[in-house]
C-alpha cells in the first residue's frame, strides 16, 4: 500500500485500540486490527506496529477517536496511561492532516453509517426522526454523545455525560453511594456503568448483604449472571441494566433526543439476551409525568463492532470537524 492511497482511522479506548484504513473520501473500512493498549507503551508505538504490520509506507491524513476529553494539542487518556501531543504525532508520522476527536462523538457519527440489520430494537415507539438522537454506552468507561440535526445533515456533540453524578433513589442505592464515596469521593455514574463499575456494584451489593464477593472481574460477573447460577451476579447485572436505563432516560429529557437512543460500547453486545429481558426499559421509562416522551422514543442496541471507526472516517471527510 503506497502513501496517499489510504487514510488511517482509529478508535482508541481504555482497553483496546482499533485501527483501519479507508480510501480517501470513503467510510468503507479495510485492514481492521485491534491492539491491546497494555501491550504498548504509548500511542506512537501502537501506530507504528499497525502500519508496519499492514505494510503501509505512509498515509497523508488520519483521524483518531479517543476516550478522553480533547482540548488543545495535549491528550491524556481517561482510562489508560497513554498520553500524547497531537502535533508531535502528526510530525512524527509525516501526516498532512491529523484529527483527534472524542470517542463517543465518533460513535455518534458512526451510527449514521450502521445498517438497519445491525440495530436491535430494545423498546420505544416510532420517535421523531427530526429530533436529536442520543448515543450512549458502557465499556471501559461510560460514553455519551448526541446527533443534532443541522441544515446540511447531522452534527455530533462532544460531551462527558458519563461523568454526571450518580443519583440514588432508594435505601440500597444510598448505601451503594456511601460505599463508593468512601473509595472514590465523588461518585459519577461511570463508577457503576462500565466494566470496572460492574465490579464496583457487585462488591457494594455484597457488602450491603454481608455475603462474600468471590468474583473479581466484570467478565466473570456477566458469565455467572448469564448462566443464572449466581444470585448476586444476576442481581448486580439486573441493577446495572436498570441504572443504565435511568441514566439514558435522563439524557433523553436533557437533550430532547426523542429521535432515538443508540446504545453502543463493548458490554451490551455480549449480554444481548439478558439485556433485552432486563429492567432497562423500566428504568428508562420511569420518569413520572414525562413517561410518554420516553415511551415514544425508540431505543436500539448497536451490534456493529466498528461504529467508532466508521465515525472517525466520517469525521475525516467532514471539513467542519
Amino acid at each position: 500500500m503506497t502513501q496517499g492511497e489510504y487514510s488511517l482511522v482509529g478508535d482508541v479506548g481504555g482497553t483496546n485500540a482499533r485501527f483501519a484504513l479507508v480510501e480517501r473520501g470513503s467510510v468503507e473500512l479495510c485492514a481492521i486490527e485491534t491492539l491491546a493498549c497494555d501491550d504498548y507503551a504509548n500511542l506512537d508505538d501502537a501506530l507504528s506496529c499497525y502500519l508496519d504490520k499492514r505494510g503501509v509506507d505512509g498515509v497523508r491524513e488520519a483521524c483518531l477517536a479517543v476516550a478522553s476529553p480533547v482540548r488543545g494539542t495535549r491528550v491524556q487518556m481517561t482510562n489508560n496511561l497513554w498520553r500524547f501531543d497531537i502535533e508531535e504525532i502528526r510530525t512524527q508520522f509525516g501526516w498532512q492532516t491529523f484529527k483527534v476527536i472524542n470517542d463517543f462523538m465518533a460513535m455518534a457519527l458512526g451510527v449514521l453509517h450502521v445498517p438497519e440489520g445491525k440495530l436491535v430494537h430494545v423498546c420505544g415507539g416510532p420517535g421523531d426522526r427530526r429530533r436529536p438522537r442520543l448515543v450512549m454506552g458502557p465499556g471501559t468507561g461510560l460514553g455519551a454523545s448526541a446527533l443534532v440535526p443541522v441544515r446540511s445533515g447531522w452534527t455530533a456533540l462532544t460531551t462527558e455525560g458519563g461523568h454526571v453524578d450518580f443519583a440514588p433513589r432508594d435505601d440500597t442505592e444510598m448505601a451503594i453511594l456511601r460505599i463508593l464515596q468512601a473509595r472514590f469521593g465523588r461518585v459519577s455514574v461511570e463508577r457503576i456503568l462500565c466494566g470496572q463499575g460492574l465490579l464496583n456494584l457487585y462488591q457494594a451489593h455484597a457488602a450491603i448483604q454481608k455475603v462474600s464477593a468471590p468474583l473479581d472481574a466484570p467478565e466473570k460477573i456477566t458469565a455467572a449472571a448469564l448462566e443464572r447460577n449466581d444470585p448476586l451476579a444476576c442481581q448486580t447485572l439486573q441493577h446495572f441494566c436498570e441504572l443504565l436505563g435511568r441514566t439514558a432516560g435522563d439524557a433523553v429529557l436533557t437533550l430532547g433526543s426523542s429521535g432515538g437512543v443508540y446504545l453502543c460500547g463493548g458490554i451490551l453486545p455480549r449480554i444481548t439476551d439478558f439485556f433485552l429481558a432486563s429492567r432497562f426499559r423500566r428504568g428508562f421509562e420511569d420518569k413520572g409525568r414525562m413517561r410518554p416522551i420516553l415511551e415514544f422514543t425508540p431505543v436500539h442496541l448497536v451490534a456493529e463492532p466498528y461504529t467508532g471507526l466508521l465515525g472517525a472516517a466520517e469525521a475525516l471527510g467532514n471539513p467542519e470537524i
